[in-house]
């Protein structure tokens, strides 16, 4: 417990009395909740990027050598990779080449009996495969006649095969060609211990071999964007009402080394010119989700971005002199004409050329990532001397309305220079968090939260230790206490990102995360944290009212919707002294006495504070109510609440239904107003 709580002013027998001016807040933008995307975790690759196919395009890096990983031969087959004269594109200058083995050895499994050779792939630790529309393609360089047969086919149960499709053969000597398929699986597989295989009748060759290049496979996606999102990982955000996306990413977008960063211009066009990345989380990256379907994914979900570009230093200290800063500089303009520039501009008409004519709006642009914690303090220093004032000064120059972010916080020791603002990276223990409650009130320059979560446990060991295993959920009702301290400062901080936001139970370095998945959509799981982001996020505030009463353990703001004409109260409980519930009298200025309101209140159903929705177990702790409440006599609201709760109340008045528990595989529904 924190000492400060033995010291509570107001004896706990008495109501809090909170009192709620109708004026004299802080307009805020209404769009205060978004997540940070960086592909941690395999959460883009084997994530959210919809693809099923690992290694699809044998991509490969100094960092992370050429392999067969994923792939396996079928039937009498042998695989080699290949570097042809001729190769599919300079970006992707490796195939895979497919030939039968010279031997009257026993054909490997999964041969079907009918002499076919191939390739299988076992995907990102397995494949779901469901009674829907695939969509396939797959380059072939070398003679054939006679059909490919591309197979969804259980990887437990030899020849147990869901979904066939046979594909003409369109194949020629010396020459690429692109073949493209749909694939229904006739049946659900009960796991997804599936994989994908391509095969043919190698009697078909006009030669010994085939090579094989860019094997894509996408299940339905989100939206039906192609080369989209998956669709129960995206849908999983989506219910969150965010706001903001801030991409791509922290450490993704320095890279290990001043010539490995993230070059977005790599990013675009057709996927076989896409070359891929030494991703910085220990695996090749394949490009797929590149800026395009980063600002796709934004339009769709209707969020604002905030885009981070390269500023001159790499995760390996590596620092480009002041000197040789400008073209990085021009990127970067470029970068943001590619995104919001007219399409008859240089960048604008590349933009247009990949279907996108109308511009992207963008606000926002923040220089580099953590430029405090890479290089040392030579490259703070840099960042503070040349680095930052280089870059905002051009990006205000060409772009006056867009607002520039420092990497850094003014609590780094930045003296932000004006008009920029600061980025601050709050992982803490929930202790920590719920005493920086008030750090932004009397903060005169303005700052996103660019990521945020409570990590370790009150009395940890900090970064020498494990983070938790899940979010749990003292630590989500810590984070709530500070989501509600960056509200109340919503005038000058336009956005709070949850950070890393998505984890691969199969592949991992950062165990705490709003959302968990796996191969298997079953096994996409909300945590509690995702269930606080969700509740405040989905009742925006515009302007922050003025509240009298005491705080503490009581955590609170008030404010208003005056698109709903309506006035919200976001709290926390965070800890009391002895475990006893909190009451509450709160009052809004001219709220009449008999007016309602609805009143959500989140809790914990198992009552160990460390508790934690796990998706091995298929369980959820968070125990949800709601309630309608009604102003007495003297026009206030009067409920307790319990001891490390969250609660949400809302004048607006749509249906109400009470819930004591909610399922963290499910998206909330119409239990919430």
């Amino acid at each position: 417990m924190r000492s400060f709580i033995l010291s509570l002013a107001l004896p706990l027998a008495n109501a809090f009395t909170i009192n709620v001016a109708s004026s004299g807040g802080n307009a805020t933008s209404g769009k205060q909740y978004g997540f940070l995307h960086e592909d941690i975790n395999n959460s883009g690759d084997g994530g959210i990027y919809a693809e099923l196919i690992r290694n699809r395009a044998f991509q490969y890096s100094d960092a992370y050598p050429l392999s067969l990983d994923g792939w396996r031969p079928v039937g009498n087959a042998k695989l080699n990779t290949s570097r042809l004269d001729e190769p599919l594109s300079d970006a992707l200058p490796v195939s895979v080449n497919v030939s039968p083995r010279k031997s009257n050895c026993t054909p490997r499994r999964g041969a079907a009996g009918n002499g076919n050779i191939g390739l299988l792939n076992e995907g990102w630790w397995g494949m779901a495969v469901e009674e829907k529309t695939y969509t396939g393609s797959f380059w072939v360089y070398g003679g054939y006649e006679g059909v490919f047969t591309a197979e969804l086919r259980s990887d437990l149960e030899e020849d147990v095969v869901f979904g066939s499709v046979e594909i003409e053969s369109e194949a020629q000597e010396g020459k690429w060609v692109e073949h493209t398929f749909e694939l229904v699986p006739e049946s659900n597989a009960p796991n997804s211990n599936n994989t994908f295989a391509l095969t043919f009748d190698p009697a078909g060759l006009t030669d010994d071999s085939l090579n094989f290049n860019l094997i894509s496979l996408f299940p339905p996606t989100y939206k039906n964007r192609k080369n989209g999102l998956r669709v129960d990982i995206a849908e999983a955000l989506a219910q969150l009402h965010p706001s903001m996306l801030r991409f791509p990413g922290g450490n993704m977008l320095e890279g290990e080394t001043n010539k490995t960063y993230w070059d977005w211009k790599d990013t675009l066009g057709p996927l076989k010119d896409r070359p891929g990345f030494p991703g910085v989380w220990g695996y090749q990256q394949t490009h797929g989700l590149g800026l395009v379907e980063y600002l796709e994914w934004a339009q769709d979900m209707d969020l604002d971005i905030v885009i981070g570009v390269w500023a001159g230093l790499a995760l390996n200290g590596d620092i480009t002199p002041k000197d040789e800063l400008q073209p990085f500089i021009d990127d970067a303009l470029n970068q943001i004409e590619f995104i919001r520039g007219p399409a008859d501009s240089t960048w604008g008409s590349v933009r247009a050329s990949l279907g996108h004519p109308d511009p992207w709006p963008l606000h926002y642009v923040e220089v580099g990532n953590e430029d405090w914690l890479a290089g040392g303090d030579a490259g703070w220093e840099s960042y503070q001397e040349y680095r930052f004032p280089m870059f905002m000064k051009a990006i205000r120059e060409a772009y006056p309305d867009i607002t520039v972010i420092s990497s850094g916080a003014t609590s780094d020791g930045y003296d932000i220079p004006a008009p920029g603002i600061g980025d601050y990276h709050p992982y803490r223990e929930p202790d920590a968090l719920v005493e920086e409650f008030d750090m932004f009130d009397n903060q005169p320059i303005g700052h996103i939260i660019g990521e945020v979560a409570a990590t370790h446990p009150n009395g940890g060991i900090g970064w020498d230790g494990d983070l938790m295993p899940f979010p749990w959920w003292i630590g989500s009702v810590g984070e709530a206490v500070s989501l509600i301290g960056y509200e109340r400062n919503a005038d000058r901080i336009p956005a709070t990102c949850y950070a890393p936001v998505l984890r691969s139970m199969d592949r991992w370095q950062w165990a705490v995360t709003l959302v968990q998945f796996a191969a298997d959509p079953k096994l996409t799981t909300r945590s509690t944290s995702w269930y606080v982001w969700e509740l405040f996020a989905a009742h925006p505030m515009t302007h922050t009212l003025p509240a009298e009463g005491e705080l503490d353990p009581l955590f609170y703001v008030s404010g208003t919707n005056e698109d709903k004409q309506s006035f919200i109260w976001k709290a926390a409980v965070y800890n009391t002294t002895d475990h006893a519930d909190v009451p509450v009298s709160l009052s809004f200025e001219g709220v009449e006495p008999g007016t309602k309101a609805t009143l959500t209140v989140l809790t914990n159903i198992e009552g160990d504070p460390y508790a934690y929705n796990d998706p091995h177990e298929g369980n959820n702790i968070v125990g949800s109510t709601v309630t309608t409440v009604e102003a007495g006599d003297d026009g206030a609201f009067e409920f307790e609440l319990p001891e490390l709760s969250v609660a949400l109340l809302d004048t607006a008045q749509e249906d109400v239904q009470a819930r004591d528990t909610i399922d963290a595989r499910e998206p909330s529904k119409s239990w919430r107003a």
